[in-house]
């Protein structure tokens, strides 16, 4: 078994293209043992280079309820709020409560650290005279 720290973006595509010839390796052989390490050096190569940041809250709102097929009425329901609210949440004319937040990770799975992460707001225009 000849591997090499992934330390160039080189290095990663060569252990991915490795990796894909090993998928089909058994545990326990040489084969597999190479397909553990190989893994194990492009995830921690993946975590330092390609970190994934939580979505801003609002696109996993409206993420979580297209995968749910459940409408902004659905939302008025769930957080129990009326139409023209959940309309300003949405546009970001109004932030989440807190009292939002843990229903929405209660009732639709929204992640936690998705729905903390802090978003800018739209500023009502006053309408023009």
């Amino acid at each position: 078994m000849n591997v090499h720290p992934i330390k160039t973006e080189q290095d990663y595509e060569k252990a991915l293209l490795q990796i894909s010839g090993l998928m089909l390796a058994k545990s326990n052989t040489p084969e597999g043992d190479l397909l553990d390490v190989l893994t194990t050096l492009v995830e921690a190569y993946e975590t330092h280079h390609c970190p994934i940041f939580p979505p801003d809250p609002i696109e996993a709102i409206k993420f979580r309820l297209e995968q749910e097929h459940l409408s902004r009425r659905d939302l008025e329901s769930i957080l129990k709020v009326r139409r023209g609210r959940v309309s300003e949440l949405l546009t970001k004319k109004r932030p989440l409560t807190l009292k939002m937040m843990r229903t929405l990770h209660d009732k639709l799975g929204v992640p936690a650290e998705a729905l903390l992460k802090e978003y800018p707001l739209h500023k009502n225009h006053p309408p023009h005279s």
